[in-house]
């Protein structure tokens, strides 16, 4: 039988590239303590690793990657949506000027109470209906309390 020098060296490379896909991983640790790792075994007993790979799953991979793109697109949309919700400068600015003018008001109406020698409340008819000792200390209580909430930073 006889070859040709083509077909000998085609067979000689599938072995060697055979032998290479196949060949063995070992551990092994030197005299220093180090751990290494190779197809060359070298120090004092070394340990023959078996290592199985498994083909790469490419619908696997082509499903987790359009999973994490998902999320991604959820969180940028979540993230404008929070952003075009939050309050702008200028409704912060009015909101506090409101508090303040409020919190200015409240605090009038406590000067009021407080300084006032007899107070009084309007009934239905337009007459004035004076207040008892428990019905002004529970009006200043109320105002003292919504002075608390607008009045606080």
């Amino acid at each position: 039988m006889k070859f040709r020098p083509l077909t000998v060296a085609t067979l000689i490379t599938l072995l060697v590239s055979g032998t290479a896909f196949s060949s063995e991983i070992y551990k092994w640790t030197d005299e220093n303590g180090n751990v290494h790792f190779g197809d060359r075994p070298a120090g004092e007993a070394p340990e023959r690793l078996t290592i199985a790979s498994n083909p790469t799953n490419r619908t696997a991979v082509q499903e987790q990657n359009a999973s994490r793109e998902e999320q991604r697109a959820e969180a940028r949309q979540a993230k404008e949506e929070a952003a075009a919700a939050a309050p702008t400068k200028e409704e912060v600015q009015a909101a506090a000027a409101e508090r303040t003018q409020k919190c200015a008001t409240l605090r009038e109406r406590m000067q009021k109470l407080v300084q006032s020698r007899r107070l009084y409340r309007e009934d239905e008819a337009g007459e004035r209906v004076y207040l008892d000792e428990s019905e002004t200390t529970a009006a200043r209580a109320e105002v003292e309390q919504q002075i608390g909430e607008y009045c606080s930073s």
